[in-house]
């Protein structure tokens, strides 16, 4: 079964890539190395998830967000080779706007990486950090950035 095919088995559809908000791009490719620009949890109808994990936000809640972020990802993904079958992830950095005393980081970004396995089956599997931080871009609960690679 192919990536799209066991994304439209889970029932979800890959966004529309978001405009980048500063002076960067989504991705950049150098060599059979694909490069994604960090994204939060955008919404279906373009609005962000937003709160601190841990006082507005629940664990449950931030795992689905990091699932958002992962979808987002596959779509850049996808508009940088054309085929989800092609790349394997390496590298994932999950950053979570989580209260100071917050420490299931690990948790909330399992959101991101079980989709990425999901989907991509071992070529999902990859080396990853999880952290808290003190705030994030117009507040979002989680931003996430990845490095893949490109087989042809």
């Amino acid at each position: 079964m192919t990536p799209e095919a066991k994304l439209a088995a889970m029932g979800l559809t890959l966004p529309e890539i978001p405009a980048p908000l500063a002076n960067y791009v989504p991705y950049k490719i150098n060599g059979n190395t694909l490069y994604l620009s960090g994204q939060g949890p955008r919404r279906s109808d373009g609005s962000m998830a937003t709160g601190k994990v841990g006082r507005d936000v629940t664990v449950e809640q931030a795992y689905e967000h990091a699932k958002l972020v992962g979808l987002g990802l596959l779509a850049a993904a996808k508009a940088a080779t054309g085929d989800l079958a092609k790349i394997e992830v390496l590298k994932v950095l999950g950053m979570v706007n989580a209260v100071p005393e917050f420490t299931d980081q690990p948790k909330v970004i399992n959101g991101c990486s079980d989709l990425f396995v999901a989907v991509l089956g071992e070529r999902g599997r990859h080396a990853r950090s999880a952290v808290g931080m003190g705030s994030l871009p117009m507040q979002i609960t989680v931003e996430i950035e990845a490095v893949m690679r490109i087989h042809e």
